[in-house]
């Protein structure tokens, strides 16, 4: 099985920076698409961006220009940069991950969720 663990929520103020990081681990075979989701209380998750094993990006229109998303494929890691930082961007962030695991069943992830926080 394939877990993930994200790290580097926290509180930021308008127009100030985070970065997230999301790590997965387990019996990996293949990770295709990763990327970030996000949601709010009483709200349904979006898409904040995905990247691919090859390096494909997708941004949902309100991140681009302010957020980029990368990968270390060798460390099966992603990461979102998160700049410019709006108040509306307060949302607990979502790490996903496609991936195969060694007995080549294949499926999505989730991780447990970061808090991020833009306020003043």
């Amino acid at each position: 099985q394939v877990q993930l663990v994200e790290s580097g929520g926290g509180l930021a103020q308008p127009g100030g920076s985070l970065r997230l990081s999301c790590a997965a681990s387990g019996s990996i075979f293949s990770i295709n698409r990763m990327g970030w989701y996000r949601q709010v209380p009483g709200k349904e998750r979006e898409l904040v961006a995905t990247i691919t094993s090859g390096g494909t990006t997708t941004y949902a229109d309100s991140m681009k220009g302010r957020f980029t998303i990368s990968r270390d494929n060798a460390k099966n890691t992603v990461y979102l940069q998160m700049n410019s930082l709006k108040p509306e961007d307060t949302a607990v962030y979502y790490c996903i991950a496609d991936a195969r695991s060694s007995d080549l069943t294949y499926g999505s992830t989730w991780g447990q969720g970061t808090q991020v926080t833009v306020s003043s």
